[in-house]
């Protein structure tokens, strides 16, 4: 028997801080003894280790090799013979460009310290002038030749050209599945970053947050097969791929994401997701034998004592009574987040805080821009995430939360982390009327239901709340299930999934080697 306890290792392509979901595994996990390593994904240069409880973190660096395809980095001598070759060449020629200019600014220049009228003033004034010909020239080659090279790259990069078109059919017709080799080779980014640590790592149970990490978690469990161990690979399935919005905007990149799904999940021991109404979709999709463990994204509440440094109304700058409506997550666009600032004008008195992993998105700068332009940017405050085990006290400073999501396959099907978060909270919720969230608000009574993206439906919501708080919060004690709604009964899900592959672990040695 080893002389330490089973291991498992969590697979994410993220950088753990914003992922409260990994990093309650992962702490739960360890918690129940099991010897926990987390790697997330870092820079390109150097990677970072810390704890969460007594679960270890590392960092991967994570090289972007793959993030152009094989035909994005080869010279196009027939599609396009005037273009630059992929590399440095174009920006290298442009600023050589600009340092000739400034060169003969500076010949220009010399000639006022020259004794007006002489020869030596002349000849330079001459040189100046056949140089100037030669740069303009240049300038209009180099330019002809830079806008060919954007146009190519524009076509290639978007697969808009006749060759990316017919490409991307070819190779999902004789690869299938297998063509995210060719459609998004940036998969293999994870796979070459994270696989040699995971074998050296030798767990007894991979769990892979998420699709891009199944192919990685699936292919370290074939290698380790291969050489005489058994290990086991749970798939944690965040978000529904058929129905998400895409991360990149290349149309192969969706594709890619799909086929590789299909072809690493038939590997997978143990399927945990979200919500029942994804596992009944994962069931049916990839023709599970049952249906996949829920382990809900709720937050861990049982350290409610921990507060956070400063409150949320204490970091806007207002006082108690001060209305406050929150958004806490991702900025992203089809979150609908604009929607509350363009209601600030109809609601006097309002704040709006938006509690983000990324305020630096140009999202966010566009938020905040249209506040300035409404004239409501003093009551518009952007905020950087608490530790997650703060973020249910911190919220709790707010009048109500807000969920402005737009109508999207997964937003339909999912009760999001914020969701949870907001209840635990104990806030009236304001949310759009995507299918599984609004019916359980109008279930629960917890909050108000509006049109998504429909601006005066939402001013109406937020208006009924704030004229009348009392019924939303008198629901969580109620007919909200607060207790099951709390990461304690979903931890106890996830160990059984780990009891049931590997046997409960050795709690009389649990220290991490």
């Amino acid at each position: 028997m080893d002389s330490h306890p089973q291991r498992i290792v969590m697979l994410v392509q993220n950088g753990v801080v914003g992922d409260s979901r990994i990093q309650k595994e992962a702490e739960s996990a360890a918690r129940a003894g099991w010897d926990v390593v987390l790697l997330g994904r870092g820079d390109e240069k150097s990677g970072e280790e810390w704890t969460v409880g007594d679960a270890r973190v590392r960092l991967i660096p994570v090289r972007r090799t793959f993030d152009r395809r094989r035909h994005e980095v080869r010279r196009a001598w027939l599609r396009s013979p005037l273009a630059y070759p992929p590399g440095p060449l174009q920006e290298y020629r442009r600023k050589q460009v600009r340092a000739w200019k400034n060169d003969l600014a500076t010949a220009r220049a010399r000639l006022a310290y020259d004794a007006p009228g002489s020869g030596r003033a002349a000849a330079r004034r001459l040189g100046i002038a056949w140089r100037t010909g030669l740069v303009t020239a240049a300038r209009g080659w180099i330019g002809v030749r830079s806008r060919l090279t954007d146009r190519l790259d524009k076509r290639r990069s978007e697969a808009t050209g006749l060759p990316e078109k017919l490409a991307g059919t070819a190779w999902k017709r004789l690869l299938g599945d297998r063509a995210w080799r060719r459609l998004d080779p940036a998969l293999w980014d994870l796979e070459l970053a994270f696989g040699p640590v995971v074998d050296e790592l030798r767990p007894d149970l991979i769990h892979a947050n998420d699709f891009q990490m199944l192919g990685v978690g699936a292919r370290a469990k074939l290698r380790a097969a291969a050489a005489g161990r058994d290990v086991k690979l749970v798939w944690d399935v965040h978000e529904y791929l058929p129905q998400m919005h895409p991360w990149k905007r290349h149309p192969w990149w969706h594709s890619a994401q799909i086929g590789h799904e299909r072809e690493f999940a038939p590997y997978a021991d143990s399927v945990v997701t979200v919500s029942d109404t994804v596992a009944a979709l994962l069931k049916d999709r990839h023709g599970l034998a049952e249906l996949p463990d829920v382990v809900m994204n709720v937050p861990d509440v049982a350290d409610a004592d921990e507060a956070p440094a400063q409150g949320l109304r204490e970091r806007c700058g207002i006082d108690d009574v001060t209305p406050l409506m929150v958004y806490s997550g991702a900025p992203l666009e089809q979150r609908g987040l604009h929607i509350m600032v363009e209601a600030l004008p109809s609601l006097p008195g309002m704040h709006a805080a938006f509690i983000v992993s990324k305020p630096h998105w140009s999202y966010v700068k566009r938020l905040e821009r249209r506040a300035a332009e409404l004239g409501v940017a003093d009551r518009v405050h952007v905020l950087t995430y608490v530790p997650h085990r703060q973020v249910v006290r911190f919220l709790a400073d707010a009048d109500m939360g807000v969920i402005p999501i737009h109508h999207w396959g997964n937003h339909e099907i999912s009760l999001i982390t914020k969701f949870f978060e907001y209840s635990h909270a104990r806030l009236p919720v304001v949310c759009s009327d995507v299918e599984t969230m609004s019916a359980m608000v109008r279930e629960t009574g917890q909050g108000e239901v509006f049109r998504a993206e429909d601006l005066q439906d939402f001013i109406g919501a937020v208006e009924r709340i704030l004229t009348d708080p009392e019924p939303y919060r008198r629901a969580y004690g109620e007919r909200v299930p607060l207790d099951e709604w709390s990461w304690k009964r979903q931890a106890e899900r996830l160990t059984k999934v780990y009891e049931r592959l590997i046997g409960r672990p050795d709690k009389t040695n649990t220290g991490a080697q």
